[in-house]
């Protein structure tokens, strides 16, 4: 079985077993989004859905958050670890956004990575999930369950994201990424996978597969 065709199959089990792909952090409009993205590096979704609703209330448009003191968003964020470089990105994105792109978040990953504390992973979660445009976001489940999968041999992001570019149908991309991250969650977890009630068996390297 070619790495093309193991993706394939592994797309068809995936939107059987989760019908809903969506992203788990919750956000209004794209900038909204943009902030949740940096928020959730180094921490989980949950605690930034728990953070953003007083963050999203307290500022309201792009020019609040350009104006924002900077202790202000590093109390409201506080939880969220890291705080102190998130919340002088979340105000250096703002304004970058307002200065250089006329306050609309930009549509491409070469534009985006020009934002502060922007890389490519949250780069292409915001070009696939508000643009509907080809991505691959490679987050720590993608780089896991790819090498596991045999459908890429190699641990670097940028490369990782090179490869499933070309095997991921483009249309696809936002909607597998989803996936898998909530099938690493639930199955293939880095210290506990549950292999022996893994649908994913029959297109799996990790238990031996060769087809």
């Amino acid at each position: 079985m070619t790495k093309k065709e193991r993706t394939f199959k592994a797309i068809g089990v995936l939107k059987q077993m989760y019908p809903e792909a969506i992203c788990s952090l919750n956000a209004s409009n794209p900038f909204e989004l943009l902030v949740a993205v940096r928020l959730s590096a180094q921490c989980t979704d949950a605690r930034v859905n728990l953070v953003t609703p007083a963050l999203f209330e307290k500022y309201k448009t792009l020019d609040d958050y350009c104006n924002a003191r900077l202790e202000d968003v590093e109390n409201i964020i506080k939880s969220c670890g890291f705080y102190k470089s998130k919340a002088s990105s979340i105000i250096g994105m703002a304004q970058a956004v307002r200065d250089n792109f006329g306050g609309i978040v930009p549509d491409n990953i070469e534009d985006l990575i020009t934002l502060p504390g922007v890389g490519r992973k949250t780069a292409n979660l915001i070009v696939g999930d508000v643009y509907g445009k080809e991505s691959i976001v490679v987050d720590t489940h993608m780089i896991r369950i790819s090498n596991r999968m045999g459908l890429v041999n190699v641990k670097d992001p940028h490369k990782i994201e090179i490869a499933l570019k070309r095997i991921v149908p483009a249309d696809e991309g936002a909607d597998f990424c989803h996936r898998i991250v909530l099938f690493g969650r639930d199955v293939c977890s880095a210290r506990k996978p549950k292999c022996d009630d893994c649908p994913m068996n029959d297109y799996c390297k990790k238990v031996g597969v060769k087809k």
